[in-house]
């Protein structure tokens, strides 16, 4: 009934999107959109939005049109009492013919003008046209629309800084009403499973019951739409000036596009399993409704439908022991001759799953290619021999690589007493990350925050700008160079800025001892930054004082990697945080799974605290906003490469030694001269180029100063 109703609402949906009859009455939503971007940048507010607009609405109107039209052809074409060849052929064409008029008929134009490009229909899936709208609302004074615009971004988006700030301007806005807040593609089987999941973890099992089931079957009704959608058309990767004795054959050709759309078809209990913003699927998306349904109906007393939930699960893990055991509790309370089966709607779901999965891993097994199988309960019978040989050996691989990772963090010998690792890889939920405590004393950490107080009254090198990343905070940052240059003026104690140079170098030490023994580390970097909240509290900030990212490389949290590319400092090696306070509120450091968003480890600052890691894609870290005060670090970047070695700390160091009060020479924290950066090599360093950004992105205007990296400051 639910399908039935939902097809209904398609077909209206895509005809009243279609607009009056004729020709033309759907027009494509890629040159929607492109004219609305263009009247946008013109500042022509009221013809973007009304474009925007129409973008998303055509573009809602053509996945309609798709959908109902593939429902509609499903019906099986008349045997044509051919050979085989004939009668599969004469089904696919005859489908192919209706599938055809069908949305000719519906759009207006032949399907193939409603095609974008890869970008714009990843504009629209990442929701970029809500990012636009907002701006035009809120220019048009619809303080309704934007939010509510603002919000559908937001949700799908939600590591976006400016939009952040921008939702936190309209939370404070006395016009805005809470119910503007509103997502404008939410995804109903989403917000029924969170909404029964926390009526289950409450106890409210009654409540759990109804949305879980709602859940349950507007998931499986968005599965089916994903898997019609992936019958459209293939974009085929072959370039068009290969041979054309290169092209496949007939069979190959039909093949190839069959277990396309198949293992399309798998992928979708992923796409579903995902909710919007986050880049991980929830696992056993389906069964773990199937688990929370049959614990939920026993606590209410249903204990029938308990344990048809618990043989639908069964059909997924037909050995797990603690539901076989649940089974035999509820066929007792039931009586042995209760009828107990599985739904339906399930074993449809789990016996199709598997029909596919036998194809694919067939091709794959005789024609080549990969499957990355979604589900973790495919039965292993399922896997052809050889493939289960690649997966082991693959496995092993993985391990290897995991062992190389274990034999390059082995540990060295601390070169100063009295230092205390607090923390290691293992109980930060990592690999090569440690956090030392007593690297510096309570008086160390007074004198170098004197330091930071001394540099912003000499008004050179330490002025208080705002934050590139937030508008809530300043920031002032002093490099080694600059310490020494102050010193030598008289603005700054030179105890002070000594004491800079020989923290820094004991930090390299460490660090290098810990990770590296045996391998020199050069300075790549060395900054002491301060950041200050720009009012005494700010409660409910959204923004972090620095967002996720790695260090040495441009991190791509929706494709799982790290680019090790300019602008990225791609020669760093290792990073370090050297705390001096922790008088303030907020700006702990945190490390986060590739995604950005699941948190694995966090750092709170204090005195005398290092923490230290590889500057790679396995360590990506942000920082929580400062709410209150102000936070002081030396930040420490390192490298391997002589080549890339920190100039300005040399020059620091001659300047330091050349001014010495009493005339001697300049001693690191262990007592030696020169830190490991001499002798240095002339390099010429590129800066990081300029990225082209949308506007309401994440850019903030350039108030650094000269010479400032922006992308050093944690």
């Amino acid at each position: 009934m639910a399908s039935r109703l939902r097809l209904c609402l398609l077909l209206l949906a895509a005809a009243a999107w279609a607009g009056p009859p004729g020709p033309g009455r759907l027009v494509p939503y890629d040159l929607l959109y492109a004219d609305g971007v263009r009247a946008y940048f013109a500042r022509d507010w009221g013809r973007a939005a009304e474009l925007l607009q129409r973008a998303l609405q055509s573009y809602a109107g053509l996945r309609a049109a798709r959908l109902a039209c593939r429902a509609a052809c499903r019906r099986e074409a008349p045997f044509l009492g051919a050979p085989w060849e004939g009668a599969l052929l004469g089904r696919v064409l005859q489908r192919a013919d209706c599938v055809r008029h069908c949305l000719g008929s519906r759009l207006g134009a032949a399907p193939s003008a409603h095609r974008a490009s890869r970008d714009v229909r990843r504009d629209f899936q990442r929701r970029e046209p809500y990012n636009y709208l907002q701006v035009a609302f809120f220019q048009l004074k619809r303080l309704d629309q934007a939010v509510s615009a603002a919000h559908t971004f937001f949700v799908a988006n939600p590591q976006h800084l400016q939009m952040r700030e921008d939702i936190e301007k309209y939370r404070r806005m006395s016009a805005v009403k809470p119910d503007s807040f509103r997502d404008l593609e939410a995804t109903p089987h989403w917000e029924a499973y969170e909404a029964g999941v926390q009526h289950y973890n409450a106890d409210e099992y009654l409540q759990a019951v109804a949305r879980l089931e709602e859940s349950l079957e507007e998931a499986l009704t968005a599965l089916e739409e994903c898997r019609a959608l992936c019958e459209g058309p293939w974009e085929d990767e072959v370039e068009e000036d290969e041979e054309e004795d290169m092209q496949p054959g007939l069979y190959e050709a039909i093949a190839a596009h069959y277990i396309h759309v198949l293992k399309c078809r798998q992928q979708c209990v992923l796409e579903i399993a995902t909710k919007p913003g986050r880049i991980s699927a929830t696992e056993d998306f389906i069964p773990s409704h199937l688990d929370l349904l049959q614990f939920a109906y026993s606590q209410v007393g249903n204990q029938t439908l308990a344990a048809e939930c618990a043989a639908s699960y069964l059909l997924f893990y037909p050995t797990d022991e603690p539901m076989m055991e649940r089974m035999k509790q509820y066929r007792a309370e039931l009586g042995e001759d209760a009828a107990v089966t599985a739904r339906e709607s399930i074993q449809q779901y789990v016996q199709r799953s598997l029909m596919e999965k036998k194809l694919i891993y067939y091709a794959v097994e005789h024609l080549g290619g990969t499957f990355n199988d979604p589900d973790l309960w495919t039965p292993d019978e399922l896997i052809p021999e050889n493939l289960k040989e690649k997966h082991r050996e693959d496995q092993e691989k993985q391990k290897q690589e995991t062992l190389d990772v274990e034999e390059r963090e082995k540990k060295g010998p601390l070169p100063f007493e009295g230092i205390a690792v607090t923390m290691d890889s293992h109980q930060m939920n990592g690999t090569q990350r440690v956090v030392f405590d007593k690297v510096l004393t309570e008086s160390e950490c007074k004198d170098l925050l004197r330091l930071t107080k001394a540099a912003g009254e000499a008004g050179d090198g330490f002025r208080t700008r705002r934050s590139p990343h937030t508008p809530h905070e300043r920031f002032e940052g002093l490099t080694v160079l600059k310490a020494a240059q102050l010193a030598q003026n008289g603005d700054v104690d030179w105890r002070d800025a000594k004491l800079l140079l020989q923290a820094s170098e004991k930090a390299r030490k460490i660090i290098e001892s810990y990770f590296t023994p045996g391998k020199t580390l050069h300075f790549s970097f060395t900054h002491l930054v301060c950041r200050t909240a720009a009012h005494e509290e700010q409660e409910g900030r959204m923004d972090l004082s620095h967002p996720v990212h790695a260090d040495n490389c441009l991190l791509d949290p929706e494709g799982q990697e790290c680019w090790r590319e300019p602008p990225a400092y791609v020669y760093r090696d290792y990073s370090g945080i050297l705390y001096l306070n922790d008088d303030f509120q907020g700006g702990g450091l945190f490390f986060t799974e590739m995604d950005t968003v699941t948190v694995t480890a966090e750092v709170h600052p204090k005195c005398g605290r290092l923490v230290a890691f590889s500057s790679g894609k396995e360590n990506p870290h942000g920082v929580w906003a400062v709410r209150r005060g102000r936070r002081c670090a030396i930040a420490l970047w390192y490298t391997h490469s002589q080549e890339h070695a920190e100039q300005e700390r040399v020059k620091a160091e001659e300047l330091m030694e050349q001014d010495r009060p009493d005339g001697g020479e300049l001693q690191g924290a262990d007592g030696s001269g020169r830190s490991s950066s001499e002798p240095p090599i002339p390099t010429s360093r590129a800066r990081p180029t300029s990225r082209r950004h949308k506007p309401g992105s994440d850019r903030t205007e350039d108030r650094t100063p000269k010479g400032l990296r922006v992308r050093d400051e944690f």
